[in-house]
């Protein structure tokens, strides 16, 4: 079996609206909770990560 006999799926108008939609929900909630972590890191850190000499 060659790589032209396989049959390709073709989606929908539908399923790639939906795999979109599915796929921004994912990267929001990502980057939602990158940013609880920084969070809550410098809340556990306090204020000395501010005022520590570079």
């Amino acid at each position: 079996m060659s790589v032209m006999d396989i049959e390709t799926f073709k989606p929908t108008e539908a399923q790639q609206k939906a795999r979109r939609s599915r796929n921004i929900a994912i990267a929001l909630a990502l980057a939602a909770f990158v940013v609880l972590v920084y969070v809550v890191s410098l809340a556990k850190l306090g204020s000395a990560v501010f005022e520590r000499t570079l």
